[in-house]
């Protein structure tokens, strides 16, 4: 959901559950109970996401406001990307993604490498002796020089990273004949709630489309992957049952940003169906740590403390605290590697459906919400310096009060068990900022990342 990009929700009745829907399913995964009206339903929406892309295209000058610069939209942009192809290309690609853990090992296409989950997870596939190739654009969301940073990381790993688009089909296509990729962790993805306000058309082209160009290439190869791939809490939108459980509504998304992952589970379906691909959708609750993403609050907040500037503080309109159930990023990672290890193979092949494959979704949180104000607490400790704190109404930005994960069931089948509490993960956190952001001089903010106030993605 959204506080580091929106802001931590509010805790009602001290998150408290309500009454749960009489007709809630017994279990999210069971797909093929959904009647037909239902399966009529889900597509219609899938489709009104895509026809939506061709009304908000920033191309289009009609769909511009020139009233108020908030609302101008602009398209990203990526770095030129360096040429693929050819024999030195290749041999980097073969190499990186040779399994060196045997006999267990898989070989991994990661998508969003130059991410912050992207990262920490394929170091930690490359650390276990995993075959792993990276792939990201390097689009300015946030400054790409952090981006870069990453990819120095994983070079330094033996990670060979890609540079380019998940929408490329050229590209993907071969990729996927260089290398058996037995699993895709696609992690690439248009990040933040209240971005959407300013370029809706990347969250189509990137969470819809992209997802959809990935699935194509997987569906297509030879020998299929399996996929796991992240979606997010976000997709819960106006839901005021807690914890948020995956049998729980997922109808009434509350952002464009959530809508958008809410297609991607309709369209995983789709290809699971179809196509006998396996597919593990996670949703992540406002994952935070070393690396992280400038635009998150805990991140902008440790900027604007240090440099003393006021920072802005959500609350709700009648007053209610906002708060979020931050994840910690090793604790994530773990939960993406189990779900890498427990998916099953995808029964397809180039394109054909052999027999029913595995379809999941799981909550990857931390299940201890924490409001905005206590956030702020912990980094006055750590930075040794008060935050000037503005407190304001939450606006109409898609951002929901509170977040709050139910984990059984990834207890259940993954053996996730998430250890790092928000005390020590920001511990940790501030400790490689300021390493990070130091200069010779002993200055902070030389470096540049995204503003914002207080909300958070996840």
């Amino acid at each position: 959901m959204s506080y580091m990009d929106g802001a931590v929700p509010s805790i009602p009745a001290k998150f408290k559950s309500e009454k749960s829907y009489h007709h809630h399913h017994h279990r999210f995964l069971r797909w093929h109970h959904f009647s037909f009206p239902k399966l009529l339903t889900l597509s219609f929406f899938a489709a009104a996401i895509l026809f939506a892309f061709f009304l908000i295209s920033p191309h289009s000058s009609s769909a511009v406001s020139r009233s108020s610069p908030t609302t101008e939209r602009r398209s990203l942009r990526t770095s030129s990307l360096a040429a693929w192809g050819g024999p030195e290309w290749e041999k980097h690609v073969r190499s990186s993604a040779r399994i060196r853990r045997r006999p267990f090992g898989i070989s991994v296409l990661v998508t969003g490498a130059a991410g912050f989950v992207g990262t920490h997870a394929s170091n930690a596939l490359r650390r276990r002796g995993d075959g792993v190739v990276g792939l990201d654009n390097f689009n300015n969301y946030y400054d790409p020089s952090l981006k870069r940073a990453r990819q120095a990381l994983l070079s330094k790993s033996g990670v060979f990273l890609v540079e380019g688009d998940i929408n490329d089909a050229l590209l993907l296509s071969k990729l996927f004949d260089l290398v058996t990729f037995t699993h895709v962790l696609h992690l690439a993805a248009q990040a933040g709630v209240r971005y959407a306000m300013v370029n809706p058309g990347s969250y189509v082209r990137n969470n819809v489309a992209g997802l959809v160009s990935i699935l194509e290439a997987a569906r297509s190869a030879t020998s299929q992957p399996a996929i796991v791939w992240a979606s997010s809490s976000s997709v819960y939108g106006l839901n005021t049952e807690v914890p948020f459980s995956e049998s729980h509504r997922t109808d009434r998304p509350a952002s464009l940003y959530a809508a958008s992952k809410k297609a991607g589970e309709e369209i995983a379906h789709v290809y699971n169906h179809i196509y006998g691909l396996s597919i593990t959708g996670l949703r992540f609750f406002t994952v935070y740590g070393p690396w992280g993403r400038p635009d998150m609050a805990y991140f902008f907040f440790t900027r604007d403390i240090l440099a003393g500037k006021s920072i802005t503080i959500f609350e709700g309109s009648d007053g209610a605290t906002i708060a979020r159930d931050f994840t910690y990023i090793d604790d994530i990672v773990q939960g993406c590697l189990a779900s890498l290890d427990t998916a099953q193979k995808s029964t397809g092949s180039g394109g054909t459906k052999q027999g029913p494959a595995q379809l999941r979704v799981f909550n990857l949180g931390n299940t201890s919400p924490v409001p905005v104000v206590e956030l702020v607490a912990i980094l006055e400790r750590h930075l040794k310096m008060k935050a000037k704190r503005k407190v304001v109404k939450m606006p109409r930005n898609g951002d929901v009060q509170f977040t709050h994960a139910n984990i059984s069931l990834a207890k259940k089948e993954l053996g996730y068990h998430p250890t790092t509490n928000l005390q020590t993960g920001l511990k940790k956190f501030v400790k490689w900022y300021l390493t990070y952001y130091a200069s010779p001089s002993g200055s902070y903010l030389n470096k540049k990342g995204r503003s914002g106030s207080s909300s958070t993605s996840s």
